[in-house]
């Protein structure tokens, strides 16, 4: 079992999840990105996280979120503002990581975007975020995707 603060696949799980959280808040709240790290942080729930992972992670979201919504843009077949906000928040993550986490396989990325959909989202929201990520991860990731197919 990992400790708190240790590198392992479930702290970053647990990270991620605290980053669909504190995204949706954001775009719901309006919050800036110090309050929220200040509120995630004071949370119990961080000291359960990949703590270095999260704070990298949501600054680097939250500094680039109008150009990682475009990016989102292009992969979806609605309206951005017709994005539900928990599927908005998760594929903000994905595609920053598919695009900027290249130590993060593509399959991962993926994985890890349809779980955060089963447990946050909509009822069929997780096939929508496969497909997205999908088609994302051929974009950023093509030759990684066309290698392992």
């Amino acid at each position: 079992m990992p400790k708190a603060g240790d590198k392992g696949a479930g702290t970053r799980t647990r990270a991620r999840e605290l980053m669909v959280q504190a995204l949706y808040q954001k775009q719901i709240a309006g919050h800036s990105t110090s309050e929220l790290m200040s509120q995630f942080q004071d949370q119990a729930a961080y000291k359960r996280v990949d703590q270095a992972y999260f704070n990298e992670q949501f600054k680097a979201i939250s500094s680039t979120q109008r150009e990682l919504e475009k990016k989102v843009d292009g992969l979806i077949d609605r309206p951005l503002a017709q994005l539900d906000p928990i599927e908005l928040a998760i594929l903000l993550i994905g595609v920053y990581e598919l695009e900027s986490r290249i130590d993060i396989p593509y399959k991962v990325v993926i994985n890890e975007g349809v779980n955060l959909a089963k447990r946050f989202g909509s009822i069929e929201g997780h096939k929508y975020i496969n497909a997205c990520l999908d088609i994302a991860a051929k974009s950023f990731r093509e030759i990684e995707t066309k290698v392992q197919g």
